[in-house]
């Protein structure tokens, strides 16, 4: 049987398959380039960038729990310019597209990353991460006040033509709604879910195990949460979903496809098992092949309820 096409499209964005890797989970790109073949991948997504430097939360920052981990990194990063100058030629050498996950602490500090970046012929798209605090509103993340979420978005469209790709949090009434806004202020597409908040303790000490109290909880412990989610939002908006949430194996991301994604992003997994990305891809086409499929947009949104 042919090969069946593998290919998608997010507004600009040409991927040559539906997988890439979730932001937070793959560093930069040269971290894994010596462990599997990155020009394989749909898409790579890299590490947040915000306009300066930042140095991240007190350590511990990870601690492993049951089917998963929780971490609060604190979004650590060399900030637009040293990632422009010492991370961003390394995609030279491949042809693989580069989504850059983009954030902030003022919806100014989201516009002047996008515009900083749009300029940068290697990036092919931008990931908007709105679970950051909103320094000016009380420490609310811009992705639990869907107003906040659309100034944020609505600035990024404003400064750049290249494909935008909100990601979305999880802890708000209806994540449709903040889909819904996405597509109305001109994104090409939605990301979900990020992690979801929560904490761990050491009985020993009676104290907190991460050093922020609090961080995100990711991997197979959210998978059904994120599952609900991506069905929630592939039923009330026409923008393409890139689904994420606890893939671990090829059945997690054609969960996610059957449901309305167009693309998945394999996180957590890659810090145990480095080619979980392309075992994935792997497992997607043998069952396209074993169901008789020719394309991947026949599976798309195929459940039946």
């Amino acid at each position: 049987m042919t090969a069946p096409d593998m290919r998608i499209e997010i507004g600009g964005l040409k991927m040559r398959n539906p997988v890439t890797v979730a932001s937070g989970t793959f560093g930069y790109g040269p971290e894994y380039a010596g462990l599997i073949d990155l020009n394989r991948l749909g898409a790579i997504t890299v590490k947040g960038i915000s306009p300066a430097p930042v140095s991240g939360n007190p350590t511990p920052r990870i601690v492993e729990v049951p089917c998963g981990m929780i971490n609060a990194i604190g979004l650590q990063n060399p900030g637009m310019e040293a990632f422009c100058r010492d991370y961003l030629p390394f995609f030279e050498n491949y042809d693989t597209p580069v989504i850059v996950n983009i954030w902030g602490r003022s919806v100014e500090d989201y516009a002047a990353v996008a515009r900083r970046l749009d300029g940068e012929e290697l990036v092919a798209a931008f990931e908007i991460n709105v679970s950051c605090p909103n320094i000016k509103e009380g420490s609310k993340a811009f992705g639990t006040r869907i107003d906040s979420f659309r100034r944020v978005v609505d600035a990024v469209r404003a400064v750049t033509a290249k494909p935008i790709i909100p990601k979305l949090a999880p802890q708000v009434a209806s994540i449709a709604d903040y889909a819904l806004a996405a597509q109305d202020c001109g994104a090409d597409g939605v990301s979900l879910i990020n992690t979801i908040p929560a904490m761990a303790i050491d009985l020993a000490t009676r104290r907190p195990i991460l050093g922020n109290v609090v961080g995100g909880l990711s991997g197979p412990a959210i998978h059904p949460v994120a599952l609900k989610m991506v069905w929630e939002v592939a039923g009330a908006v026409d923008i393409p979903i890139i689904a994420m949430g606890g893939i671990c194996e090829a059945k997690d991301a054609l969960d996610f496809i059957v449901a309305g994604a167009s693309a998945v992003a394999v996180g957590t997994e890659n810090f145990a098992n480095p080619g979980a990305a392309l075992q994935v891809l792997d497992g997607i086409e043998e069952y396209l092949k074993a169901n008789g499929m020719s394309a991947i947009d026949e599976l798309i949104g195929s459940l039946q309820t």
